[in-house]
């Protein structure tokens, strides 16, 4: 029974070690012949890092395989899993287009080829039999060219069909020196009426107050409640909502303990900011969605009053969930049993 949304997962760390594993296995075994075994894969694979950077590092081992040919692979796999396993409604997929395309082709050819992606993406994410409302946020970066930036930005504009949102990824460490050209960027994606979201305040060398203003969502944000709780009004009367992917604060040694967490659930809540619990790189963390649930629960971070108020949340901060209630409350009208009509006559 699909229940759930996720609001932030990106294209390339959604591959689960198996399934990454057997396909390097059949396709490109330079990259694991390292690896004694697929135990020796998979720790290296999911085991904390010591920063945000070294983390990301790991986005180019998937990119690198993702590409027009293979992309319907990886998105049928992820959509399936998302399904049966995490038992989601909405999905998100957000990546940068323009790392898929093919790396022999001029920059011009690559933000062109950049279209071609987002349909093959689009048209393998809708799968009858894995029946999941999906869309994609196109990702800028900070180590691409503002030529490349831009065009993502256009092409999420054409390709509304396929696409909800734009976002800025690379590490919120590296917008220091380009942040007046993010603020362009953003105030342009504004312009053309896109929906946005950007990785922001995850870290405390990536609190840009500046971006927050064209922001409607901001990617993980968690500096916000921990260091500059004084934003919380703004970010309020915004109606702005964080997403927080907890076990990504332990894989990139952003904080020691998820149970950090607890100030920013109790900060964001009592200053009326939503919250969506989000996964960010299942695959790399491998832990999807419900876990992160159970594992909030488990430590106290939230109770389930809480938990229900995220998950409501999260759906109503979809881009591009269509109705107007999120699965619980539809079912509830459909498994309320019918009275007979004699009954309701006497009930009037």
């Amino acid at each position: 029974m699909a229940l759930y949304a996720e609001l932030h997962r990106h294209l390339g760390g959604s591959v689960v070690p198996r399934v990454l594993w057997r396909y390097f296995q059949r396709h490109a075994d330079d990259k694991i012949e390292r690896f004694a075994d697929y135990a020796a894969f998979e720790d290296f694979y999911t085991r904390p890092r010591n920063t945000l950077d070294e983390y990301l590092e790991l986005h180019t081992l998937v990119e690198s395989v993702q590409t027009i040919e293979t992309l319907p692979y990886f998105v049928y796999r992820l959509i399936r899993g998302a399904y049966i396993f995490e038992n989601l409604a909405y999905l998100e997929i957000r990546y940068t287009p323009y790392l898929r395309t093919s790396e022999h082709l001029t920059q011009s050819q690559r933000i062109e080829q950049m279209a071609e992606i987002v349909d093959v993406v689009g048209k393998a994410s809708q799968l009858s039999e894995y029946p999941i409302v999906t869309s994609q946020i196109l990702c800028m970066h900070s180590r691409l060219p503002y030529e490349v930036n831009r065009a993502i930005v256009d092409l999420a504009a054409q390709k509304r069909e396929y696409v909800c949102a734009v976002d800025v990824a690379g590490g919120d460490g590296h917008y220091a020196e380009r942040l007046e050209e993010f603020v362009q960027l953003y105030a342009y994606a504004r312009s053309l009426g896109l929906n946005t979201t950007g990785h922001l305040y995850e870290t405390p060398a990536g609190c840009y107050p500046e971006l927050l203003p064209y922001l409607m969502r901001i990617g993980h944000g968690i500096q916000i409640p921990l260091l500059h709780p004084e934003l919380l009004p703004d970010l309020a009367s915004r109606q702005q909502c964080l997403e927080v992917c907890p076990t990504t604060y332990l894989k990139t040694g952003t904080l020691q303990d998820m149970r950090q967490l607890k100030l920013v659930f109790d900060r964001c809540l009592d200053a009326g900011v939503d919250i969506a619990i989000c996964t960010d790189n299942a695959g790399l963390h491998n832990v999807r969605l419900p876990f992160e649930y159970e594992n909030l629960l488990t430590l106290d971070i939230i109770d389930f009053d809480e938990l229900q108020a995220c998950q409501d949340a999260a759906f109503r901060h979809a881009f591009a969930w269509p109705y107007g209630d999120r699965p619980a409350s539809l079912l509830n009208g459909l498994l309320k049993p019918s009275l007979p009509t004699g009954v309701l006559a006497m009930q009037d």
